[in-house]
């Protein structure tokens, strides 16, 4: 733990492709009608969510079964991502302060043969697939021929990643790690894609399950972020799931990998406990993961009811005065007809009742403004993006 003269805390909590309503170009990317939080409410006949409610978060914009009736005990608005694209990557980055105008790569019809062909030659092997699709689709498409050939199966989606999966008894962990690595170094200039993806998997044909054991190969944020800012003031800057993946690993001080919501939940607790002095980012990867991208709205569901059941203990944990912010990166709508991320305002419920008084913080014209709220809280620079709202 590091040293500082002043001991500060702040937890940010990206519940990942929760989104709360489609943004004004939405249309441009496919994703007019998405709204995650508003059509899995619908979908389930309106949420129970007595925590997040309290919170505030039927008070940005009606939600079925949410109450907007309530003194809220948070500061509660949405946000609009500034930067283009609907990506994790450039979603996390705008939430430490950095504006991304990197137009990323986009392989609707796979991915070219100046990509493959020197890609297939660098790795000994042929590649299956090379097409948009999704993931656990076509594994069980291409499953059989992966373990007749040992050929890795290559695809993309409709964000800018270039992912490899591979079955851990065909292609072992390491070397499906090591073959990303290629696949990152040769993908740079016009075909730098934001992530390189390694997809493990398990089970047997009709019954495959991916791993935790997903990689990111990402590239590093184009400017400083918060993370680095804090860094440089000696905080600690702890990370929880696949955080430390999106920044490279930069402004990081310590990172804690995560197989799932529940466990990214359990170690959030524990991390607290153990004590800390600057920044706790936390990163739940299944609303995304397991449930947007496989268009589960019941499991959806069931994952924030997980989470609003655990805020009981976590909020009567972290007491008063210790900022807690509630986010997302993007939506990722799993009642709609696509598969992949979606164009949406992302909520933002900023709790801490001796600093945040339940006040309605309206639309933010960016994430940034997150990233410049914790500054300002740690009484640090100015990040280059982003109107802070702590005296709101």
């Amino acid at each position: 733990m590091s040293m500082h003269k002043n001991k500060k805390q702040a937890i940010v909590l990206v519940l990942d492709g929760v989104g709360i309503g489609e943004m004004p170009d939405a249309d441009k990317y496919g994703d007019a009608g998405s709204d995650t939080l508003g059509n899995v409410a619908r979908f389930v006949g309106g949420f129970d969510l007595p925590n997040l409610e309290k919170l505030g978060l039927g008070k940005i914009r009606p939600i079925d079964g949410m109450s907007s009736d309530i003194e809220p005990i948070a500061s509660y608005g949405k946000m609009a991502p500034k930067s283009s694209g609907k990506d994790s990557t450039t979603g996390h980055w705008e939430l430490m302060g950095v504006v991304s105008d990197i137009i990323a790569p986009l392989y609707p019809d796979g991915f070219p043969p100046e990509v493959i062909e020197p890609f297939e030659k660098a790795i000994g092997k042929k590649v299956l697939g090379n097409t948009a699709a999704s993931g656990t689709v076509i594994i069980e498409e291409l499953g059989r021929e992966h373990f007749e050939t040992g050929n890795p199966i290559i695809y993309t989606s409709a964000d800018s990643v270039f992912q490899i999966a591979a079955h851990k008894d065909v292609i072992p962990l390491e070397d499906l790690y090591s073959i990303c690595e290629t696949a990152r170094e040769m993908l740079t200039g016009e075909h730098q894609v934001l992530r390189v993806i390694a997809r493990p998997f398990i089970g047997e044909l009709g019954k495959f399950q991916r791993t935790y054991e997903r990689k990111d190969y990402g590239i590093p944020p184009p400017s400083e972020t918060l993370l680095d800012v804090l860094k440089e003031d000696n905080r600690d800057v702890i990370t929880i799931g696949k955080i430390d993946y999106i920044f490279t690993g930069r402004g990081i001080t310590e990172k804690i990998h995560t197989a799932g919501n529940a466990d990214g939940m359990k170690r959030t607790t524990d991390r607290f406990n153990a004590g800390f002095n600057g920044l706790l980012f936390v990163n739940l990867i299944d609303f995304d993961m397991m449930w947007g991208h496989r268009n589960k709205p019941a499991e959806f569901y069931e994952g924030l009811r997980a989470v609003d059941s655990w805020l009981v203990d976590l909020l009567d944990l972290i007491g008063d005065d210790v900022p807690f912010f509630i986010t997302a990166d993007h939506g990722c709508d799993p009642t709609t007809a696509s598969t992949d991320h979606s164009r949406e305002h992302v909520p933002i419920l900023a709790y801490a009742p001796k600093i945040f008084k339940g006040k309605n913080l309206g639309r933010r014209d960016s994430f940034g403004d997150l990233a410049q709220t914790i500054a300002d809280y740690f009484e640090l620079k100015n990040i280059n993006f982003g109107q802070s709202f702590l005296g709101e």
